[in-house]
């Protein structure tokens, strides 16, 4: 299996880590033709408009939209997820949404970088699918949170209420860093494993 990792800024690296240890070779996303012969891809945390911006100038903003609706497997977290939604609140009008997902992000909605967090999630489909029924680590960083979730997209863990991981068909989504734990269960989630 090869899943490209979009490496325009953010915690690519970490995800590269994650899935090499998994024994998936990891290909870091910089330009079009990156994106041949992907069976998966990651959008990783880091600064949304700059990751937005990013995408325009490399020319991935088409490529990668057919991508994250083609069917194949995607994970998005933190900036990633927030790609993902269908709109973004408290983001500038002209980032980039990709529309893969059914839920309206807000940016930087539990606060700043001093209010990051750390708490264990409940994820119940890591369980259901044999991937362990331990609670999974979030790491918070400036955070976004998904405030609207439309019908399409199941909620696979929430924090305080507020949905923080989604899954719709094979796209899942999470407002935190899973690649900052020593857990790959979400990464196992997503690659069908």
């Amino acid at each position: 299996m090869k899943v490209g990792v979009l490496a325009i800024q953010g915690a690519f690296a970490a995800h590269v880590a994650v899935l090499e240890s998994l024994g998936v070779a990891a290909v870091e996303v910089r330009r079009p033709e990156h994106l041949d012969g992907l069976d998966g891809l990651v959008l990783p945390g880091g600064e949304s408009t700059t990751l937005s911006m990013g995408l325009e100038r490399s020319g991935l903003t088409g490529g990668v939209r057919a991508f994250v609706t083609s069917g194949a497997p995607v994970l998005g977290t933190c900036a990633g997820a927030i790609l993902l939604a269908v709109e973004c609140l408290d983001g500038r009008s002209d980032q980039v949404q990709l529309a893969a997902l059914d839920v309206v992000a807000r940016r930087n909605a539990f606060g700043r970088q001093v209010d990051s967090f750390e708490t264990d999630l409940d994820v119940p489909r890591l369980g259901q699918l044999g991937l362990g029924d331990g609670p999974f680590h979030g790491v918070f960083i400036r955070a976004p949170a998904l405030e609207r979730v439309g019908p399409s997209v199941e909620v696979l863990a929430a924090h305080d209420g507020t949905p923080v991981a989604v899954a719709s068909g094979r796209v899942v989504a999470t407002t935190f860093h899973p690649e900052l734990t020593a857990d790959p269960r979400l990464h196992e989630l997503v690659l069908g494993r």
